[in-house]
Order: C-alpha cells, then sequence, then structure tokens
C-alpha cells in the first residue's frame, strides 16, 4: 500500500495548494471583471474559482492510479508476479530494463489520459442537455473511467508478457462487459481517497487475474486440469455410462 499511500499524500497537498491558489488564478485569468460591482465580479470569479477546483480533483481521481502504478511500478510487478506464481505455469518477464518499463508505462498512462480528457469533455459538452445530462451521461462517464482503468490496471501484466497498448485496448473491448464489471466498481470506490490506497493492491491482484483471462491462460489452464481428471482408455469409468457399465451401453446412453 506505500506507493498509493505515498501518491495520496502528493495529491492532498497539490489540491491544498489549489484550493489556496485557485482564488489569484481567476482574479489573473479574468482582468476584465476588476471594473465590475462587487456582487457581479464575487459570482463570476467564485463559480470558475469552483470549477477549477473540480477540474483539479477529476484530473486527480482519473490519473491517481497511473501515477501509483508508476510510483510503484517494482512493487506492483512483484505482486502480479506472485499471483502469476500462485496460479501456476510460468511466470512471464519483459526482459526490458526498469527505466524502460517505466517509460512505457508512463507513455501509455499518457495514451489513456488523453482519450479519457476527450471523452470527459464531450459528456462535460453533453452535461447541459435537460434531463439526459444528469442522468445518463453520469453513468456512461463511469462505464468509461471503469474501462480505462481496467486497462491500466491490467497493463501490469499484459505488458509482462509483450501485449502493446492498442491490443490491449481490442482485447478489452471484445470482453467490454468483463472489463466494466471490473473496472466500474473500482471507479467508485477510488473515489474516496484511502479507500483507493487499501484496494489498489487487491485491484492488481485481481487484474493479473483477469490478464491471464484476456491472455487465455485460464482456459488453458483449466482444460489441462480437465485432461488431466479424465480416466485413461480401458478404464472402468470411462465414458459416459454407469460405473463398470458395457461401452456398447455407455454409448447409447450418450
Amino acid at each position: 500500500m506505500l506507493p498509493g499511500l505515498v501518491t495520496l499524500v502528493l495529491y492532498t497537498g497539490a489540491l491544498i495548494g489549489l484550493g489556496y491558489g485557485a482564488d489569484d488564478l481567476t482574479g489573473w485569468a479574468t482582468p476584465f471583471a476588476d471594473d465590475w460591482g462587487s456582487l457581479w465580479q464575487g459570482l463570476l470569479r467564485g463559480f470558475l474559482t469552483g470549477l477549477v477546483f473540480c477540474f483539479g480533483l477529476f484530473l486527480a481521481v482519473i490519473t491517481f492510479t497511473a501515477v501509483t502504478l508508476l510510483v510503484g511500478q517494482p512493487f506492483y510487478e512483484s505482486l502480479s508476479e506472485q499471483v502469476d506464481r500462485a496460479e501456476g505455469g510460468d511466470v512471464p518477464e519483459s526482459g526490458l530494463p526498469l527505466w524502460r518499463e517505466l517509460w512505457i508505462s508512463a507513455r501509455d498512462s499518457l495514451r489513456v489520459l488523453l482519450r479519457v480528457a476527450f471523452y470527459g469533455i464531450l459528456l462535460f459538452a453533453a452535461g447541459f442537455i435537460p434531463v439526459v445530462g444528469q442522468t445518463v451521461v453520469p453513468v456512461i462517464g463511469f462505464c468509461v473511467s471503469g474501462f480505462f482503468l481496467a486497462e491500466e490496471l491490467t497493463a501490469v501484466a499484459l505488458q509482462r508478457r509483450g501485449v502493446e497498448f492498442k491490443e490491449r485496448l481490442g482485447r478489452l473491448r471484445g470482453r467490454r462487459m468483463a472489463a466494466l464489471g471490473f473496472g466500474v466498481p473500482l471507479t467508485l470506490a477510488f473515489l474516496v481517497p484511502f479507500v483507493a490506497v487499501l484496494l489498489m493492491p487487491g485491484a492488481v491482484a485481481g487484474a493479473t487475474l483477469m490478464a491471464r483471462d484476456l491472455n487465455g491462460e485460464t482456459a488453458a489452464d483449466d482444460d489441462g486440469a480437465d485432461a488431466a481428471d479424465e480416466p485413461p482408455a480401458g478404464h472402468p469409468q470411462a465414458g459416459f455410462g454407469a460405473p463398470g457399465a458395457p461401452d456398447g451401453f455407455a454409448t447409447r446412453g450418450a
């Protein structure tokens, strides 16, 4: 939980600083309102100050996971490898130096941020539509955030498997409901800062299991287990019939 705690402290300090400096920022950005009456000037700058702080809070929410994963890259890589090891089979390794993995993670996180910002602008504009903007748009917004949160978390395991960013998105689109079922509840939980710190290790572990499923590893392991449990040919329990039943009877019963 240490990387999440470090990130939380940094973000808390940044938001406190933004809270103190938002008034000066809006005053600097609206010099045309200097000559307005105190009422209208206060309403305008108060609204803009609140908007600036809300935008900073929005950025904090959508970037918290990416920054935490970047800060805790070695920790979460180790955690993801332990999950792979516990599930059995080979433990994939990227073979890349740490600085290269950090660069790839930062680059992919920026790609995610740009996509989320694009959808955020569209949804912000749609929010002014009566009724729809207050009901449907927030739901879509949480779905978008949940989908990309699932991408960021599964990237820890899929990047070790050499799966590139676009291919990761394609696999998640192919399992959209699973991605939303995993990402949306986490998005709602991550709105509570300290809860995000507590849940991050479990989220990375769960994302590793999901990455194995997206990569077809879980299905392969299950098939292998089924094959191992199947009785050999000629065994009394082979086929579909009752134990000890003749083969012909078993076939007709099937």
